[in-house]
């Protein structure tokens, strides 16, 4: 696994130049069944992303946002997310991230998030610990919500699904941030921002992100308690230590 995540590194670096070229220059503009945007730096990052993976590890699956998936039968599957956050990409807000995550036997081994305009990367295998570009990071370990940092991602969507849990996300916590996409994810596991509630996300939306909050000593799961795997328009929420996710699944089904 040590082998496979600097591989997967070298990938994503490669990548994440061709979602910078597109950030500083002219985007081409679509809209998706589900009526949310992408660009053609979704399209060629996630093409480049594939042909890597395809020529490094011709044995494995590849899923991914754009393109779909091959090979899902197999024990191994890459699960990609050209650029999570198309929205802030497309505004010219830099916050956007290249995700890739390594599931083997249906368990997230591998998880990487690199921020590509802000020049960083956060990087975990399992048993191996959270890397920010390259040094170790840990939660907060911050175990009462009313003590903790919380943001909440999607809140347009929670406020229009459940106007009484979104009231109830606003009155939680010590501060709280509206919030979008996997930085806020990456915060958290680097011990700057406590818990995250996060709403109708996808597996390559949040596969990436498991090995590096549990690596970092945090905890993620869907709104009941349960391990996260290729479910869709799943919710999640993440958080710095096991005593404040609990406190969080009782807020949220409450």
């Amino acid at each position: 696994m040590r082998s496979d995540l600097a591989r997967a590194l070298e990938l994503t670096a490669g990548a994440a130049q061709v979602a910078l070229r597109h950030f500083h220059g002219t985007l081409g503009i679509d809209i998706k069944a589900d009526e949310s945007p992408v660009t053609v730096a979704d399209r060629e990052t996630e093409t480049a992303l594939r042909r890597a993976i395809a020529e490094t590890f011709p044995g494995d699956g590849i899923y991914g946002e754009e393109f779909g998936s091959e090979g899902m039968e197999r024990a191994r599957i890459w699960v990609v997310d050209p650029i999570d956050g198309t929205r802030s990409f497309i505004a010219g807000v830099p916050l956007f991230g290249l995700l890739l995550a390594l599931v083997a036997d249906g368990v997230p081994e591998l998880g990487i998030v690199r921020l590509p305009a802000l020049g960083r990367v956060y990087a975990a295998a399992r048993g191996q610990g959270a890397r920010r570009d390259g040094c170790p990071i840990r939660t907060s370990g911050v175990t009462r919500l009313d003590a903790a940092m919380l943001f909440v991602n999607e809140g347009e969507k929670i406020h229009a699904d459940r106007p009484d849990l979104f009231a109830r996300l606003m009155g939680a916590g010590r501060l709280r941030r509206l919030s979008y996409d996997c930085q806020p994810h990456a915060l958290l596991a680097e011990g700057r921002v406590d818990a995250v509630v996060d709403y109708r996300l996808q597996p390559y939306d949040y596969l990436p992100l498991v090995p590096l909050i549990e690596e970092a000593g945090g905890v993620i799961t869907d709104w009941q308690g349960r391990p996260l795997g290729f479910g869709r328009d799943v919710a999640v929420v993440s958080a710095a230590s096991p005593d404040l996710h609990r406190e969080l699944l009782a807020l949220l089904n409450s």
